[in-house]
């Protein structure tokens, strides 16, 4: 992405190479997908898998139906989730056949014992060291 806007060392205006955000964003849904997903009830499960550097994962529901799907940009807080995390959810149809569900509003309500990292740390999976 360029910003045309940019002054150059000499003044004069010149594009500046803007890098994407490196955290990702909510997902943007139809204002009916969004209502239909709040007025399901929050379920509760525990996290089975979850992978930050693909960005997704499966939660087993508490009720023993099949295991959920989540999207990394589905969960809430600040930290990752890790197996055997709770968390609260709503369910959300996927497109396009809207046939299968996915977790949405995503909230861990009790931690695993095992340290988290936050969101804001960097991925140790997916982070190059020089000494590699």
């Amino acid at each position: 992405m360029f910003n045309a806007h940019s002054p150059g060392r000499d003044g004069a205006i010149s594009p500046v190479l803007q890098l994407p955000s490196p955290i990702i964003t909510r997902r943007t849904r139809t204002l009916s997908t969004s209502a239909k997903a709040m007025s399901n009830p929050e379920e509760v499960g525990i996290v089975k898998y979850f992978c930050r550097a693909r960005g997704h994962g499966f939660i087993t529901p508490e009720n023993g139906s099949e295991d959920v799907f989540v999207h990394i940009s589905d969960i809430e807080g600040e930290y990752v989730p890790l197996p055997g995390d709770e968390v609260n959810y709503r369910l959300c149809p996927i497109p396009p056949k809207f046939e299968k569900n996915q977790a949405v509003h995503v909230k861990i309500v009790n931690l695993t014992p095992q340290v988290h990292l936050k969101w804001s740390t960097p991925d140790p999976e997916t982070s190059t060291s020089p000494n590699k």
